[in-house]
């Protein structure tokens, strides 16, 4: 009797471990699925690291308990390499070769002034000053005095080239402060209120590199959904209640997921009308790492993160929602190096990305070929 129980309690195990693969792999695709015609389904990717770490616990409990059927959860891990991957690269660091470009993508959330005390230097103007950085591209990037302070001049002192777009004179400020000349701007034109996307070109030595910065649509949560998903992720709501929230939340995040389907195939069209040149991306994507808007635009380009970061890396830190929703990527033509998301500075709700750029040649092209 005890024999059988026992059988039947690992059957089930078993089969629990194999559902939780079939979701891991569900929410971990889930980027395939048009936001238009599957909107339900492209938003899913935000439960992908929940059945990771299921599966994971899985993995630990056979190896202690029943060490063959390891196989199973081992088994879904190789099936969902690509979402492991794209969700949390591991890669060994290695020394970038002295030239290379450091790039800089940061939402910097209007400077965050009113956490600036009085009487004291604005500590994003201050930490982009001493970065080292050649190229920032920054989001929310409206500048107005902070303290007696003009952040912008701040940050003029030490680039000396520089420029600024808005959105219908809102706050979404797009700003790139360069070492190197900007020829020219275009706007990547597409649908929205407040965001939108800014290629600029610049003169890179005797190279010219199109820099494209983005801030896409945001998510738009309610302060109700927003308190609905903290309050859901602490425990803290009755079943109907979570439900209710859950349900706000989830209709948010799909009609803002809609429109970031329409932008990222926009910023796609761009750059694949050109492909033959030098680019490279930023920005704030509001959208995880296992998400449509990432895929479009990942497709055309080397996601810089994935390719030489480690980790989940998360950049956005704000009401329990941590994930990566800031990114670097670029064209064949670099080899980035070393990218990482920098949690030193705390003052957005956002951590800036920093990634080192090398532009390849016949030589270190055989050694790094592209991801």
């Amino acid at each position: 009797m005890l024999k059988d129980l026992r059988k039947v309690i690992y059957y089930m195990l078993v089969g629990a471990n194999i559902a939780t693969i079939g979701l891991m792999a569900l929410t971990g695709f889930s980027d395939r699925f048009s936001p238009d015609a599957h909107p339900l389904l492209s938003v899913i990717g935000l439960g992908f690291p929940v059945f990771l770490l299921i599966n994971l616990t899985f993995l630990v409990f056979w190896v202690l308990f029943k060490f063959r059927t390891a196989l199973v959860p081992m088994a879904g891990f190789i099936a969902c390499l690509q979402p492991i991957r794209t969700y949390a690269p591991v890669n060994l660091n290695t020394r970038a070769p002295e030239d290379c470009l450091t790039v800089m993508s940061y939402n910097v959330y209007l400077f965050a002034g009113w956490a600036t005390p009085k009487g004291e230097k604005n500590e994003i103007a201050d930490y982009i000053c001493r970065s080292g950085a050649d190229i920032v591209c920054l989001q929310e990037g409206a500048y107005h005095e902070i303290q007696g302070e003009d952040v912008h001049q701040k940050l003029k002192s030490i680039y000396q080239y520089c420029d600024t777009a808005d959105k219908d004179r809102s706050n979404s400020i797009l700003a790139i402060f360069s070492k190197h000349p900007i020829i020219k701007r275009e706007r990547i034109k597409y649908e929205s209120l407040n965001n939108h996307s800014i290629a600029h070109w610049l003169k890179i030595g005797e190279d010219t590199v199109i820099v494209v910065n983005n801030h896409l649509e945001t998510n738009g949560l309610t302060e109700e959904a927003k308190s609905g998903f903290k309050s859901i992720i602490s425990g803290n709501l009755l079943n109907s209640s979570a439900k209710n929230h859950s349900k706000l939340l989830i209709e948010q995040l799909t009609e803002a997921t809609r429109r970031r389907m329409r932008q990222a195939d926009k910023v796609a069209e761009f750059i694949r009308a050109h492909k033959n040149e030098k680019i490279i991306l930023c920005g704030d994507f509001n959208d995880n790492p296992i998400s449509y808007a990432h895929r479009t635009i990942a497709k055309e380009l080397n996601d810089c993160y994935i390719a030489s970061g480690n980790g989940p890396g998360f950049s956005f830190h704000e009401n329990f929602m941590y994930v990566r929703i800031d990114n670097i990527m670029c064209s064949s033509h670099w080899q980035p190096y070393n990218c990482f998301v920098d949690k030193s500075i705390g003052m957005s709700d956002h951590y800036p990305i920093v990634c080192k750029l090398a532009l390849k040649t016949e030589e270190n092209q055989e050694k790094h070929p592209t991801e």
